[in-house]
């Protein structure tokens, strides 16, 4: 039996998950990838983070990832989110960029999210762990099979809930989740190697209009 340690919620949405077979053969590899002395990041006590940060009975936005930052000191385990003091990715700038267009908002110097994560912004990476310097190196343990049913989950169990799809990879999630119940909002990746169009897709007006309609607080999307 696998104990995972997790905010309450989602850790009782989430408890069969832990223990099927393939979540028994993540954790083992988990283990043995340490053992062989590479190095995985998030650090253990930040793979769940994203959960932590925001709990079930806050939720209203899920922005979804495709695996943690590479580098060391990068991954926090909230997608696209870095700790203060690290050097903003691409991809953030452009998130802050569009932001900027869409309320004025100054970019900010620094790129932790938590806390859009605290007014229930879950912030996703479809793999939690990654190995140093090896982007998608964790893509097929399983974590893929553990996040499809987050946000399978989420669909069933929430209503007017906000999905963010950036890139193809995202997008291809959109069959996971319930039109009629959510708010789906899809573009470009914010990758400046994406070809663009990212900016400009004015998903957080968008996000925080269905909000207000759903009769739910609007998120306050800026960071200081």
């Amino acid at each position: 039996m696998i104990h995972v340690k997790m905010e309450p919620g989602w850790k009782k949405l989430l408890e069969e998950e832990f223990q099927k077979d393939y979540f028994s053969r993540l954790a083992e590899a988990l283990r043995a990838e340490k053992a062989s002395g590479r190095v995985i990041y998030p650090p253990g006590p930040l793979i769940f983070k994203a959960f932590d940060a925001c709990p079930l009975d806050r939720l209203k936005v899920v922005i979804l990832g495709q695996d943690p930052y590479h580098g060391p000191g990068e991954a926090m385990g909230l997608c696209f989110s870095v700790p203060d003091g690290v050097s903003l990715p691409p991809s953030l700038v452009n998130i802050f960029k569009e932001l900027h267009r869409s309320f004025g908002y100054p970019v900010p110097r620094q790129g932790d999210l938590s806390p859009w994560a605290s007014q229930g912004v879950l912030l996703l990476n479809a793999s939690l762990t990654v190995v140093h310097k090896s982007p998608n190196s964790h893509k097929s343990l399983g974590w893929h099979l553990f996040t499809d049913e987050v946000i399978r989950k989420v669909g069933d169990h929430c209503s007017g809930i906000v999905f963010m799809l950036w890139g193809n990879f995202a997008k291809s999630k959109k069959v996971l989740i319930d039109p009629t119940k959510h708010l789906i909002l899809e573009s470009p990746h914010p990758s400046p190697l994406a070809g663009g169009g990212f900016i400009g897709n004015g998903h957080f007006e968008k996000a925080n209009a269905y909000l207000i309609g759903e009769g739910k607080a609007q998120v306050n999307w800026q960071i200081f």
